[in-house]
């Protein structure tokens, strides 16, 4: 009996796995996807830009509560290898990261995981400011499940002609909401 109900759970964990529903399981890339993990990013330093590909990374405005250049930065997701981009205003969350997209886009991914308590959402510009596309969660991002796991990492995407950025946010004040991969489709 015992036996039978390890293969069982054995199956339907790799099952769930393959399929994409095991938690934190690797997403399957499409063929014209182009995929940035920011493996080789400095961690804990901040800048006011940083570029991967055809992608740069900066915040969506100045500051308003000081006189500080915006910046961004890398973080360690926590008892993973994985490290990913972030507000690094502590203070001044609210103002989104902007992910400009050389060339445009027709559909973003982004992999992202958060601290207690924060919210996510992702929204996809033309050129022209205009919104396209806006993915949210309906509530605050996962949290672990104990304190040996792993933050737990979810997805959001948009889709749309002529992408030209996207914008995310969501962490409150002393919080954060972190990017560790974005795939993206380019436009044709």
């Amino acid at each position: 009996m015992i036996e039978t109900r390890t293969i069982l759970i054995v199956l339907t964990v790799a099952i769930a796995a393959s399929i994409g529903l095991a938690e934190n399981a690797p997403p399957k890339k499409a063929a014209s996807e182009v995929v940035l993990t920011f493996a080789d990013a400095t961690v804990g330093k901040p800048v006011s830009t940083y570029t991967a590909g055809d992608v740069t990374f900066s915040l969506a405005s100045a500051p308003q509560r000081s006189k500080a250049q915006g910046r961004v930065m890398f973080f360690p997701h926590l008892k993973t290898d994985r490290k990913g981009l972030l507000n690094a205003m502590a203070h001044e969350q609210a103002i989104p990261v902007k992910a400009d997209i050389k060339g445009g886009a027709s559909s973003v991914t982004l992999v992202l995981w958060g601290t207690l308590g924060s919210n996510a959402w992702l929204e996809a510009h033309d050129k022209d400011g205009k919104l396209l596309d806006r993915a949210a969660l309906p509530g605050t991002v996962p949290q672990r499940k104990d304190p040996a796991d792993p933050i737990p990492s979810f997805e959001l995407s948009v889709k749309a002609e002529n992408i030209a950025y996207i914008l995310f946010a969501g962490a409150p004040n002393g919080g954060a909401l972190v990017v560790d991969e974005m795939r993206y489709v380019p436009s044709k």
